[in-house]
């Protein structure tokens, strides 16, 4: 995140807004949300794997941090479970599933998302609430203002792991895999080793960001927490904005979180018409999204000064 917008997210909560402040929090700490998301499911992108897992990540930690806190454990040692969880699971599924490719993953991570929620729904109701799910306790007290700079860390958290990322052999290891696993493998990249290294920091950080979201809407629910939407926002946010790039997600979101509610105050049932004509319009005619266009435009500003 550059100074200039992490400064602008660090005055959110005292901006001039009149009687619609707490309103905007509420936006900008959705925007964090989904810009961790994206930009997580991002970083296991850079192998070339389509994973449609987030959704079961989400929930995972979602699920660990409201379940934990609900049984006597310290708020913050719950929190901290929900990463944890996400990524002991996604061990186990990765161990399994790496070692597919292309849509054969995809389908088998989308099966494991909808089979978690169907467990999820079906266990006991005093263990998960059952279909109707439980009420989670609040950090900070539910200070609306500290949970929008918790939001804020978890993003920062998520951005330094991407650019932890970029800046070690890892960023060529996972270039080389999304370039080919055969070629890969030839330049001595441990394939299945580094998609599943990718993979599991996936998880910890989705997970990471559903137990705060739980910890900042105050309940999880099997159909909404586990819902194939969070995959499919991720995915979109992050083509939108950019894949492979650590911008890009974060771009995304602001954009098509800010798109989505104005569409919805001007047009109210109508918006999700015009919502989705625009996200296909620039996923079709922008393959490398905003930060892929941004980039293209700054070179020809370039020659053209030379």
């Amino acid at each position: 995140m550059a100074p200039a917008g992490l400064a602008a997210a660090l005055l959110v909560p005292w901006m001039p807004a009149g009687g619609y402040q707490q309103y905007v929090v509420q936006v900008a700490t959705f925007v964090l949300i989904n810009a961790a998301v994206a930009l997580a499911w991002d970083i296991q992108a850079r192998t070339g794997q389509l994973s449609l897992a987030p959704a079961a990540f989400f929930g995972l930690g979602a699920y660990a941090y409201t379940m934990a806190a609900l049984r006597g454990v310290p708020l913050w040692l719950a929190f901290a479970l929900g990463p944890l969880a996400a990524a002991a699971v996604s061990v186990v599924l990765g161990v399994i599933t790496l070692r597919l490719q292309g849509l054969y993953f995809a389908i088998a991570t989308l099966a494991f998302a909808e089979v978690v929620k169907v467990i999820f729904k079906g266990l006991p109701v005093e263990l998960t609430g059952g279909a109707v799910g439980l009420t989670a306790p609040p950090l900070l007290g539910g200070h609306q203002t500290g949970l929008y700079y918790l939001g804020l860390a978890v993003l920062l958290v998520t951005i330094g792991a991407s650019l932890a990322v970029r800046h070690t052999r890892l960023h060529y290891a996972f270039a080389a895999i999304r370039q080919g696993e055969l070629t890969a493998r030839v330049l001595g990249v441990r394939v299945v080793r580094v998609k599943l290294l990718a993979f599991v920091l996936s998880a910890f950080l989705i997970g990471l960001v559903g137990a705060y979201a739980t910890s900042r809407l105050f309940f999880v629910i099997p159909d909404d927490t586990f819902g194939i939407g969070i995959s499919v926002s991720a995915l979109a946010t992050a083509i939108f904005g950019g894949v492979y790039t650590t911008a890009g997600p974060v771009l995304g979101a602001l954009i098509l979180r800010t798109l989505e509610e104005g569409l919805h105050i001007l047009l109210r049932q109508g918006y999700l018409v015009v919502y989705g004509v625009i996200l296909m319009v620039v996923i079709l005619y922008l393959p490398g999204g905003l930060v892929g266009l941004l980039t293209r435009r700054r070179g020809r500003d370039a020659a053209a000064g030379d």
